[in-house]
């Protein structure tokens, strides 16, 4: 079943958003050379606490997984992408490093991911970000009132094919409001012009993830974290966005993120230019 918000129900997602944009940005200004994957995570959780935000990871135990999540974030590095564990790691130079998080605030949810360089960036890192980056604008521009849901996918599809990268379309974006995972399920492909119809009130989370030299992926043996088949690199960008009646609304914007250039303003995790 799909509910529909409220505009009201949309501002009160727009505070969960704002906070995960928020979170967000400190957790990559602290990524840097040396930083441990734990610390960030303790720190993570420590601004939920003191927001009185509620993780929508902790206790997640979907079909796959073993045992409930028990973390406030998803930190992959390299060719992990999606689900990455916080682990006893600390951060190298070169590395890239996706961050995702979901919280709820008063009952209302909002999920968002990027992904930065720590240290040194080689440029087909920052490519390869740039194009979930560029996908997901596309993606967010595509979620228009009357527009059929298919028409997100393939705007994702096409912008990873324009980069060279092929989809793998086991994992995608979903709709999200009272919970982290509502229907629809949103392909990162697909066909234009297909699909349910977008209505205002929709809220989704558009979530374009890609591997280098693969559309193929494995699971750890701790059976959350996802990496690229190949040991290839990977990356992921995701926002909440409302299909209102006047075009979508982006929920988890970042401060210090400009949608027109990719620029992150004093971040040591570099971002594509």
């Amino acid at each position: 079943m799909i509910e529909l918000k409220s505009p009201a129900e949309i501002g009160l997602m727009h505070v969960t958003g704002r906070f995960v944009g928020e979170v967000l940005a400190e957790v990559a200004a602290s990524a840097a050379p040396g930083v441990n994957l734990l610390d960030l995570e303790q720190h993570a959780r420590g601004l939920l606490e003191k927001r009185g935000a509620e993780s929508s990871y902790w206790d997640y135990a979907p079909s796959f997984g073993r045992g409930p999540f028990r973390n406030v974030l998803c930190l992959s590095v390299n060719d992990a992408v999606l689900h990455g564990l916080p682990h006893d790691y600390a951060l190298r130079d070169g590395d890239l490093l996706s961050i995702d998080m979901a919280v709820a605030i008063d009952g209302w949810t909002a999920d968002s991911a990027y992904s930065v360089v720590v240290g040194t960036a080689a440029p087909e890192d920052l490519r390869l970000i740039e194009a979930t980056e560029v996908a997901l604008e596309a993606g967010i521009e595509a979620a228009q009132p009357g527009g059929r849901l298919g028409d997100i996918s393939a705007a994702i599809g096409a912008v990873a094919r324009d980069y060279g990268y092929r989809v793998n379309s086991e994992f995608g974006g979903h709709g999200i409001g009272r919970t982290m995972h509502e229907s629809p399920h949103i392909p990162n492909d697909g066909r234009a012009g297909r699909g349910m119809r977008l209505m205002p009130g929709l809220t989704i989370a558009i979530e374009p993830w890609f591997l280098v030299t693969t559309d193929k992926i494995r699971f750890d043996e701790d059976g959350w974290t996802i990496r690229s088949a190949d040991g290839s690199r990977t990356a992921h960008s995701e926002h909440t966005v409302a299909v209102t009646e006047t075009g979508p609304l982006v929920l988890t914007r970042r401060p210090d993120h400009d949608p027109a250039t990719g620029d992150a303003a004093g971040t040591p995790g570099q971002q594509a230019r």
